[in-house]
């Protein structure tokens, strides 16, 4: 049994759907991330989750019990906010102490657990702070250990690193991973920030005007989109839009307006359609000044295309191009920098190749 089981909820304001008909099941100790745009209806599913709103349709079962009717502090859940929400008027110690006061523990339990919880985010010496004293790397922790101190089932976190710069961003996004591995909580974030979800989560639910249009590991999500438009969000594409030609020897012959005809691995569940969108994600795409060597394996099954650099980007550990193609499109293509000098580099207005295998291609219906 999952530990948390949401049956086709559904929540609108006025005649907005803020959350339409959703279903997913979260297993214990998961770190599961809801990725979407702004207003796709992620943050109110969080609420209702918390208890802060309540579904119009639909179940939000957590250990086999509807919640629903639960009050949000009676539940073994808490949300960590995107602006902290910590009291400015109490010290470090006193904002982490303030949920357990409030579920009576006893005086020397909640001096236990306070410890436990400062040791934990490693907030020690700061007890007697007051939040305006503490930058936002320590509010964000302070935040983090009362939302922890309770030892809810499930910890909600609303954009909890969004406030952050990017150095701090990281550094805690590692140190929450770590965190969520010792503690074994299931942990729920939501963010629309792609590369931190694929970062921190062991499972993704993609989410738009209040649907999953999917939900997948990292690598399912970028490697196997189930439409055009997560192949969108999730990192860069370049995508061709075609009718399907022919098939043979396994692979299928997609003819494109913009880039001729480009042969794919034959995928493995049936197409259904003729129409299609050949996806390809910059990084299978391979430059060189007269194309691949003559030993490539297969090489006549090889997609090639011609153009010139039209754009450089050096961005340390990759370099991105963008190639203006003989047929009219630019394809992007990105390149790993393993040497430190640019003698092998491509320059703006070169003629280049651009290269890549029908495995290295992905197949759209819609």
């Amino acid at each position: 049994m999952p530990l948390l089981r949401i049956e086709a909820v559904v929540k609108s304001f006025g005649s907005f759907r803020a959350v339409d008909k959703l279903s997913l099941e979260i297993r214990a100790g998961e770190f599961f991330a809801l990725l979407g745009p702004s207003g796709c209806g992620k943050t109110t599913l969080l609420r209702m989750l918390a208890g802060f709103e309540s579904p119009d349709e639909g179940r939000i079962l957590l250990s086999g019990q509807d919640i629903a009717p639960v009050l949000p502090h009676q539940r073994p859940v808490n949300m960590m906010f995107q602006n902290y929400a910590l009291f400015p008027h109490l010290s470090v110690r006193a904002n982490i102490a303030f949920g357990l006061k409030r579920a009576r523990m006893a005086r020397a339990d909640i001096d236990s657990r306070v410890a436990e919880m400062v040791a934990l985010v490693k907030l020690e010496g700061l007890e007697k702070r007051k939040p305006d004293q503490l930058s936002g790397g320590q509010r964000q922790r302070v935040a983090l250990a009362r939302a922890l101190a309770r030892r809810p089932q499930l910890l909600l976190l609303d954009e909890p690193l969004a406030a952050l710069d990017k150095k701090l961003r990281e550094s805690t996004q590692q140190e929450l991973m770590e965190l969520q591995r010792r503690l074994g909580t299931t942990f729920i974030i939501v963010t629309h920030d792609q590369e931190e979800a694929m970062t921190m989560a062991s499972r993704i639910g993609v989410m738009d005007a209040g649907r999953l249009d999917q939900v997948g590991t990292p690598r399912q999500l970028y490697e196997s989109p189930r439409s055009r438009w997560i192949a969108e969000f999730i990192g860069d594409v370049n995508l061709f839009d075609g009718q399907v030609q022919s098939r043979e020897h396994g692979r299928i012959l997609v003819a494109t307006r913009e880039a001729g005809t480009i042969a794919i691995a034959e995928p493995r569940d049936p197409l259904t359609k003729t129409t299609v969108a050949v996806a390809i994600r910059p990084e299978k795409v391979k430059l060189s000044r007269r194309g691949p060597a003559a030993d490539a394996s297969d090489a006549h099954s090889l997609n090639r295309l011609e153009g010139v650099i039209a754009d450089v980007s050096y961005l340390g550990g990759i370099t991105t191009f963008k190639v203006k193609l003989d047929s009219g499109p630019v394809l992007r293509a990105s390149m790993a920098n393993t040497a430190r000098l640019d003698v092998d580099a491509y320059g703006l207005s070169q003629r280049v190749v651009a290269w890549f295998t029908p495995d290295d291609c992905m197949v759209l219906e819609q």
